[in-house]
């Protein structure tokens, strides 16, 4: 197993016995799809229906909830939850014992695997730290979430953005601006990251309005290309206009926010989506359940 310290994450506590009702009626996912021992992403949105902020949640015991956030978030959003409080009786608190890593199944023989699982295991019990299946990743790559001391013997950070382009994770800062982002620009309507079926809560109406109307027309997208790609190159073109912007880049894979009816509008025409002077594919994460093949028949109905 690959092991990450992810220092740049920080743990809010939700506590007490209105908990799950006022995170349910405040945030995207539907909680009661939510088990013990998973993580699933979630965001709490603007009027407006934007990602104000952005974490993955997960059960943290009786009436417990463990929002995992950028750490540079973290004290405004305690501040904005304890806002929306009102008289519920739960309290929010910055957990900083409990630091972020992740680890994942890497190309190690099964035995290696299975050996490193055993000692992740292991350490989770003899520290008291949680390890929680992360839900954004297939199941077969074994992606889980731990909280409690910072992981030893860990990979260096590049691998796990490289893990997280491979399979479609974006991560606000790095593939897109709080504010700035609707939850279906970000797959959160693919992921389970809002719960479509769920009651109201804030900016509810328009990320409704969005689903049901079919309108949503920029979409998180894998890039490849033959080339590396440069992380100064961010603005991605097609005859001169503009497409999208890359976010995270490994190598010859990136992730970037597109219009997709655009970028179908330019590979049906056999123009060629470039960042800077490199010609780009696209594909879309296992998860999502559109096409871009979708996407060119919608274009040539606009």
């Amino acid at each position: 197993m690959a092991l990450v310290h992810l220092a740049d994450r920080a743990v809010i506590r939700a506590e007490g016995p209105d908990a799950e009702s006022l995170l349910q009626n405040v945030l995207t996912p539907d909680l009661t799809q939510l088990a013990e021992g998973e993580v699933r992403p979630g965001a709490l949105l603007t009027p407006q229906g934007k990602v104000l902020f952005d974490f993955v949640i997960s059960r943290a015991g009786p009436d417990a909830f463990r929002l995992d956030c950028r750490k540079d978030i973290a004290e405004e959003f305690l501040k904005r939850l304890t806002f929306l409080r009102v008289r519920a009786k739960v309290n929010f608190s910055l957990a900083d014992q409990e630091l972020v890593s992740a680890c994942w199944q890497n190309d190690s023989s099964t035995s290696d695997v299975d050996s490193t699982t055993g000692e992740i295991d292991s350490a989770s019990s003899e520290t008291d730290s949680a390890k929680l299946a992360d839900r954004r990743f297939p199941d077969e790559v074994s992606v889980f979430r731990i909280y409690g001391p910072a992981a030893e013997n860990e990979q260096v950070l590049a691998e796990w953005h490289r893990l997280r382009i491979e399979h479609g994770v974006p991560e606000s800062g790095l593939d897109y601006d709080l504010s700035d982002a609707f939850p279906h620009d970000i797959l959160f309507d693919q992921n389970g990251g809002t719960g479509l079926r769920k009651g109201c809560y804030v900016g509810q109406e328009v990320v409704s309005r969005m689903h049901h109307r079919g309108t949503a027309r920029r979409r998180l997208v894998i890039v490849e290309a033959a080339a590396p790609l440069s992380a100064d190159e961010r603005d991605i073109v097609a005859d001169g206009k503009p497409v999208g912007q890359l976010g995270t880049v490994s190598g010859n894979q990136a992730l970037a926010i597109v219009r997709i009816d655009r970028v179908a509008e330019a590979q049906a025409s056999g123009i060629p989506v470039l960042a800077g002077e490199t010609e780009l594919s696209f594909r879309l994460p296992a998860y999502a359940k559109f096409s871009l093949e979708g996407a060119v028949s919608e274009a040539g109905n606009h």
